[in-house]
């Protein structure tokens, strides 16, 4: 194992940040990921279809 040295506190901070920037990238998503759904349930609730769905009939 890595004596620890002087640079030991410089590479513990970098991984934290890196492990905070990461879980903060997780929240984000699925927080979005949340909000995008409620939208397109409000959209489908107001009768709009995705296009992808194709028509009704035809």
């Amino acid at each position: 194992m890595i004596e620890p040295g002087i640079h030991q506190g410089f590479i513990l901070a970098a991984y934290l940040l890196a492990a905070v920037v990461l879980i903060g990238m997780v929240v984000w998503i699925v927080l979005d990921g949340r909000s995008q759904r409620a939208r397109l349930a409000v959209l489908e609730a107001r009768g709009v279809r995705r296009r992808s769905a194709g028509k009704a009939g035809s």
